[in-house]
């Protein structure tokens, strides 16, 4: 199948994809928690892969199937869940060996509320702003980020994991720049 066909319309709710991407969001919780009680270990770490894989799959569906309104608000936010979610609770989990997880986390919070609030306003103006490749990317350092502070072999080696958060942030404050500068030229052209 090409890609340029629908499968289903913009506005249809129950695609595959989607359904992966409510996957991802029943499974967040659970992450969670493992996370906060039993930060380093192969079952959290396993429970995460899987959250991280119907990510990149439920992307492939939808540009298989074409992408619907309904999943380009619930997959962000889908990320957003199990990123931040992740992060605060390495943080809750080790309050004092990753504490220098928390200027990081406040960045990418702050940058996704932002990111949350201007892309609303464009919504109500008629106009999508979509995710980048580079974003695509953050997420990816994200999820590595959190990945190297629960699997049994990065774990014990914190600067790993931070470094890796540092980067993602980096890359969390160059993605929202992009977002502005780019939402910005098509506001404009739309106007």
């Amino acid at each position: 199948m090409r890609t340029d066909e629908r499968t289903y319309g913009e506005s249809a709710l129950l695609t595959p994809a989607n359904l992966m991407t409510a996957f991802r969001l029943l499974v967040s919780p659970l992450f969670i928690y493992m996370i906060v009680v039993d930060r380093i270990s192969w079952w959290t770490s396993l429970v995460g892969f899987v959250a991280a894989a119907s990510d990149y799959f439920d992307g492939i569906v939808a540009r298989r199937h074409g992408t619907t309104t309904s999943g380009a608000f619930l997959d962000p936010l889908a990320d957003k869940v199990i990123v931040l979610g992740g992060l605060y609770a390495l943080i809750i989990s080790q309050p004092h060996g990753l504490k220098s997880f928390i200027v990081p986390a406040v960045i990418i919070t702050l940058r996704e509320i932002w990111m949350s609030v201007y892309r609303s306003k464009a919504a109500k103006k008629g106009v999508s702003i979509p995710a980048s490749r580079i974003a695509k990317w953050k997420t990816f350092v994200q999820d590595w980020a959190i990945a190297f502070c629960v699997l049994p072999l990065t774990a014990h080696h914190q600067w790993i994991g931070v470094t890796t958060i540092w980067v993602a942030a980096v890359m969390t404050i160059y993605t929202g720049w992009r977002y502005y500068v780019d939402g910005k030229k098509v506001l404009a052209s739309a106007s």
